[in-house]
């Protein structure tokens, strides 16, 4: 059914019931059912045209035409899905309404949050008009200054959000998702009541997590309750959150269900200094130095996965890198026969918003992935923000990647092909780890497949990050709340009030949190020190005169005195050096070389947000917007909402929302789709699976139009009705299963051996 056919049925749906209850006396069941209907055929009827407006050009924000997804098409998409509930659930009611077994006050409530629901989508509708009239054709994120994206994105949080957490939560996802969201909702609000008696800093109980009734039985309550703590809890609530899954109890659970492996080893990697070979040059090396940012030299932690015990992984020098991971841990014993090492090699990088999560949560799909691909998976547990912030976190997946690529045969690999493999933030670490070997001159993934990743960190709106106001996953204060941490900003400021009701295990945590904060702001001197902020200095002039206490992996391995190319030696060539030297390559712009500290942000000039010149909008299509745009150009950052219409607001007061400013977040290794065009093209064959009602999805088509318009190879497979994050649920009903195996064929394709070349005619 049609858009306009769909809301012209239930607006005659909504005039025949609300006539019927007019008609039905004084009695207040039947004057609220009354008002519910015309709310319906108002909402309806003014939101109609707003996605028709929308779907007329959306076309022009898809990569292609085979692969037809953006955050407009998602957002016209999650209207119909309230829609089409609200048509079935009124001629349900237009059906039974005079039965003696119709259930008045249960189908009221679920009108009345349908109804909330459907205002709420009417009001991005008009936030994304808003966004159209501002961007160019092609263009998804806001490009406004930076003063209107702030005040865009605090007009856009002060929108109620409680209706959306409790009779209508995840409507626009698939059904066998939704009684886990409800479980995950319940578990929340009940987790925050404990965060809130500092019973986090105690323990938790895993079944302590859904004993609350009340919130079971009132959906209401609980939507209030969950608007509540995802508007004024601070990021520390969510590590303690989304770390539950690590629980011993829900992780035995989790690997009970998943695939039995052979080897499953956390290692820990000592911060020890090796050499790597050029690819250029495989006669020169390069040193590859432990992580050193904030904290200073530490071991990186990394899990061995493998479903066949193979050669080297049972060796006396992996052993002694084995770490305990308590009494339950079981030490391998090993077998008479050995498979033989693998040609390839998994390095996995897991998600969590750079706050939260190991491996050990992702474990029971990396299992499946070991015995489904057949290769050794190495899972990199970097630290985590706001204790580590960037680039901490960067400079030790780089580290294990490299220890993994210099010392694959311990893994049960030979190293022939190697994948990166990431989630949400580990999608962003494995493009920033790929566009760091590229700096450093040694051997790149052979490819990437990167699940829903986050590519841009900077603060601001697209179309798709709209859909955060109704996501339970991803809501946009967490969002920018993980950002902010990961970027090294404020977490939360608390008021008197709520330190005394913080407790001892809170004051703790909060003083804490302050120490860590004044240690990296000391120890990120460097940082600050190379970050070209005016946009005119060149390198040379951003180095500072003096040694700085704690340098980068970068500077404190590459960038010492110069000297003649010729030189045995790769210690005494700077990075500059190297790109210049392998021009032929790599690229004649010597900014691909630059490590993640010595970049600045990109110039406007240096990233283009638009397709090539193959994929250009059509002249129809650019007046369609045009004309579009026309209409709500001179509008303020406030959307243009039309006369008489007013969003529902919240009830919870300003949200506690930091939105970090700093020009770390526009930094190309912290934000690889504001990279430049020169360090793009370092990257392998990308392979990107995301999902259609994902607030990260502007990420992946952006990046990948990006890719695309520079010539890389690269795909997009866009997932319908999933969650963020569908792969730690890939066990639970056939459609994350269906997803889940997207990921697995994108890695087989990486994996497989490139065909031989044909031979040439004599």
């Amino acid at each position: 059914m049609d858009l306009r056919t769909m809301t012209q049925s239930l607006v005659t749906l909504a005039e025949d019931n609300m006539a019927f209850f007019s008609s039905q006396g004084p009695g207040e069941t039947a004057r609220r059912l009354s008002r519910v209907f015309a709310g319906v055929r108002e909402q309806a009827l003014g939101l109609e045209p707003a996605l028709c407006r929308l779907l007329s050009v959306a076309h022009l924000f898809d990569l292609d035409a085979e692969t037809p997804a953006n955050g407009y098409r998602s957002l016209v998409h999650t209207a119909r899905c309230c829609l089409a509930h609200l048509l079935h659930k009124s001629r349900y009611v237009a059906s039974n309404r005079r039965s003696i077994f119709f259930r008045t006050s249960h189908n009221l409530a679920e009108l009345e949050a349908y109804l909330a629901a459907l205002t709420q989508l009417r009001a991005l509708a008009y936030y994304a008009q808003r966004l159209l009239a501002t961007n160019q054709p092609g263009g998804l994120f806001f490009e406004g200054d930076e003063g209107l994206i702030a005040e865009f994105l605090r007009e856009y949080v002060t929108l109620h959000k409680g209706c959306f957490y409790g009779r209508c939560l995840g409507f626009q996802f698939t059904p066998a998702i939704r009684p886990f969201l409800q479980t995950i909702s319940i578990g929340l609000v009940s987790f925050g009541e404990h965060y809130k008696r500092n019973e986090t800093g105690l323990g938790v109980t895993a079944s302590s997590l859904f004993t609350s009734g009340r919130f079971a039985i009132d959906p209401e309550l609980r939507g209030a309750e969950f608007e509540r703590i995802i508007q004024n809890l601070d990021v520390h609530f969510w590590k303690a959150f989304w770390n539950i899954t690590e629980i011993e109890v829900l992780s035995s659970l989790a690997n009970m269900t998943s695939a039995t492996v052979r080897v499953s080893r956390l290692l820990s990697l000592p911060p020890e200094a090796f050499e790597m070979p050029l690819t250029a040059d495989p006669k020169l090396t390069v040193t590859i130095s432990p992580p050193l940012a904030h904290s200073g030299p530490g071991p990186v932690l990394v899990r061995l996965i493998s479903y066949d015990l193979r050669e080297g992984q049972d060796s006396e020098l992996l052993s002694s890198l084995v770490k305990s991971e308590g009494p339950w841990s079981l030490e391998l014993r090993p077998r008479p026969q050995q498979a033989p090492r693998s040609q390839s090699l998994v390095v996995h990088i897991h998600g969590g918003g750079f706050v939260a999560q190991t491996s050990k949560s992702h474990e029971p799909y990396l299992k499946s992935w070991a015995q489904e691909l057949g290769v050794p998976i190495l899972s990199v547990d970097y630290s985590l923000a706001p204790e580590a912030p960037f680039p901490r976190a960067l400079e030790e997946c780089f580290y294990a990647y490299c220890w993994a690529v210099k010392h694959c045969a311990l893994l049960g690999s030979t190293g022939e092909r190697i994948c990166l493999a990431g989630d949400s933030a580990g999608g962003n670490l494995c493009f920033t780890v790929s566009l760091r070997a590229a700096a450093y001159g040694v051997r790149v993934p052979d490819g990437i497949m990167a699940a829903y990743p986050a590519t841009m960190l900077q603060s601001t709106a697209s179309p798709s990050r709209l859909l955060s106001l109704m996501d339970p996953l991803l809501p946009l204060s967490v969002l920018t709340k993980c950002v902010s941490a990961y970027a090294g900003g404020e977490t939360e400021e608390h008021s008197d009030s709520d330190q005394k009701a913080l407790g001892m295990m809170g004051l703790v945590r909060r003083d804490t949190a302050l120490l860590f904060r004044d240690l990296r702001v000391g120890a990120s001197s460097w940082l600050h020190s190379f970050l070209d902020l005016s946009g005119h200095k060149s390198h040379t002039n951003s180095v500072p005169t003096a040694e700085p206490m704690r340098r980068s992996v970068s500077e404190a391995a590459l960038a010492q005195p110069g000297g003649p190319l010729g030189t045995d030696s790769l210690k005494s060539l700077t990075l500059r050096d190297l790109s210049l030297k392998d021009s032929s390559e790599t690229s004649n712009s010597p900014e691909l070389s630059m490590s993640a500290e010595t970049l600045g942000p990109s110039t406007p000039s240096d990233v283009n947000f638009l397709v090539g010149p193959d994929h250009a909008p059509t002249p129809e299509a650019a007046k369609a917007q045009d004309e579009l745009s026309t209409k709500d150009r001179g509008c303020s950052a406030r959307a243009a909402f039309p006369e008489g219409f007013h969003p529902r607001r919240s009830s919870q007061g300003p949200a506690r929302m930091p939105l970090c400013d700093s020009p770390i977040v526009k930094n190309p290794f912290m934000s690889p789709l504001l990279a430049s065009d020169s360090m793009l093209q370092s990257l392998p064959p990308v392979h990107i699976v995301a999902c259609a009602l994902d607030p990260m999805l502007d990420d992946s088509v952006m990046f990948a139009r990006r890719l695309r318009g520079l010539g890389k190879p690269v795909t997009l497979r866009v997932v319908e009705d999933l969650p963020h994050g569908f792969l730690s649920l890939a066990a639970l009903c056939r459609e994350t299963r269906q997803a889940a195996a997207q990921c697995v064929e994108c890695i087989r394709l990486i994996l497989a051996q490139p065909a031989p070349p044909a031979a040439q005619p004599v």
